[in-house]
């Protein structure tokens, strides 16, 4: 398909009343960090109790918000889930009519309101206070209701909207997702939650995959082919053939890989005598390995690291802390796992 470029004039006809689209998306951006930047100055020791308050918190984190905080709330506990802190959104107008019942006592509601008077949002704060719950607000108002009603208050700095007409919640809502996102990441590090951990919670899709584990596809037991370095070529040969990788692993006297004999190095050492030879005769010292704890990704970069030479890797031995074979790689493991 060819690309088409308008003429200057097509352009301008693009743009009604001569309006340049980039200097309006500028000056919302602008806008947007102006707001950031004052939030991040302004930042208390509030921040700092929120976060004490939520990570002491023995049940979920409920967090309510009408209208566009409400589609912000609902981002921030999405993000506080998936990274070790159980949360749930709930609708404040829901709420009054039945799924008060959602929450719980060891509970923390986490209410977003920009003005903190949202008219729905009172029959939460009121159960809060009734049930003894925690509550944490972010707003722009010190003198709301729900600034003080709440056990804790991260006040928002007064900055404008970049709507042009000053309505449109849109320097607000972002400075609401950051902070959310602030909170999120200040809780995880809090609770030492790690990479391993957030792959419990994302099993699927691609941050699935770049977290998958070598342990978690690698070939173990029986299915290894490894034996001693003293072997015979014979003997190593017959392993090879009766395992399907084509290649065995290595091992000195103490269980430890010392080498590797590929198809390749069979080939490389054809003689009239080779199979009568030592196994450690003809191996591979030092191959290229994989440690139990890497990432898939990580050995698929091995197995991809040529460096100038034409032997394509495709088969890794998996060794553990004191470099012992405890399993086998092969790149098409990697692909049926959905590398590429």
């Amino acid at each position: 398909m060819s690309i088409i470029k308008l003429s200057d004039k097509a352009a301008n006809q693009q743009q009604p009343d001569g309006k340049n689209h980039l200097a309006v998306a500028k000056r919302v951006l602008e806008a947007e960090i102006v707001g950031l930047v004052a939030m991040t100055e302004g930042l208390n020791q509030n921040f700092t109790l929120a976060v004490e308050t939520i990570a002491a918190a023995t049940g979920r984190v409920v967090v309510t918000g009408m209208g566009k905080p409400g589609h912000i709330g609902r981002k921030i506990a999405a993000t506080l889930s998936s990274t070790g802190t159980p949360a749930f959104f709930i609708h404040p107008a829901e709420a009054s009519h039945g799924d008060m019942g959602m929450i719980m006592k060891g509970d923390v509601v986490l209410a977003l309101s920009n003005s903190g008077e949202t008219r729905e949002m009172l029959d939460v704060i009121e159960y809060t206070r009734r049930a003894a719950l925690p509550l944490v607000s972010i707003t722009s108002n010190p003198e709301s209701t729900l600034a003080k009603k709440s056990d804790v208050t991260m006040l928002l700095p007064r900055a404008p909207e970049a709507c042009p007409n000053g309505l449109a919640p849109t320097t607000s809502t972002t400075m609401k997702l950051a902070l959310g996102d602030a909170l999120a990441v200040a809780l995880l590090e809090k609770k030492g939650f790690t990479s391993q951990d957030y792959k419990v919670f994302h099993p699927g899709g691609k941050l699935g995959q770049q977290l998958m584990a070598v342990t978690d596809i690698m070939h173990t037991g029986e299915k290894v082919p490894v034996t001693s370095e003293n072997a015979s070529v014979a003997d190593a040969v017959a392993i090879i053939t009766a395992k399907g990788f084509g290649c065995v692993a290595l091992t000195g006297a103490d269980g430890k890989l010392t080498g590797l004999i590929s198809d390749g190095d069979i080939r490389r050492n054809l003689s009239s005598d080779l199979l009568q030879r030592t196994a450690k005769d003809i191996m591979t010292k030092n191959p290229k390995t994989a440690s139990d704890g890497m990432l898939v990704a990580e050995a698929m970069a091995i197995m991809n690291d040529l460096k100038g030479t034409f032997r394509k890797i495709t088969v890794l031995i998996v060794v553990d802390a004191e470099n012992k074979p405890v399993g086998l790689l092969h790149l098409h493991d990697c692909l049926r796992a959905g590398f590429a």
